[in-house]
């Protein structure tokens, strides 16, 4: 497979996964397609999460004081569901850079469902640690 279609894939497979998940101001009251029973834990939350920022953000170049909290088991609309806990800076378009923004990350069944932006319920006390893959991303 030629470099050109694996980038192909990897946008086609973003914009898919944009399509899918919804970037919610406030917390969800109910989510849709979870099972009964225990919530597995995201083995790929890092890579995940990477490929729906690219979606997720007008411009991911240039982005600042990136890291990330592994996910821990949080109640989520009355359930129990694994959370992640992200914080950047993005550069503004005007090249300055603002205020850190903090967002809560919802796994159901194991996969990425969508990105909290109000997460100051869902991330108090989250252990950050240096996520420098998404300060290196380019459009």
């Amino acid at each position: 497979m030629g470099r050109f279609a694996i980038r192909a894939a990897v946008v086609l497979l973003a914009l898919t996964l944009a399509g899918c998940f919804g970037s919610d101001g406030g917390q969800p009251s109910v989510i849709e397609g979870a099972g009964p029973g225990p919530q597995p834990f995201p083995d790929n939350y890092r890579g995940d999460l990477l490929a729906y920022m690219r979606v997720y953000l007008k411009d991911p170049v240039g982005l600042r004081d990136a890291a990330l909290a592994e996910p821990v088991l949080r109640e989520v609309g009355g359930r129990p569901f694994y959370v992640a806990c992200l914080r950047f800076t993005p550069r503004e378009s005007d090249g300055s850079y603002r205020g850190l923004r903090e967002r809560a990350v919802v796994y159901v069944n194991g996969r990425l469902d969508r990105i909290i932006e109000r997460s100051s319920e869902l991330c108090p006390g989250a252990v950050y640690a240096p996520f420098p893959e998404l300060e290196k991303m380019m459009r």
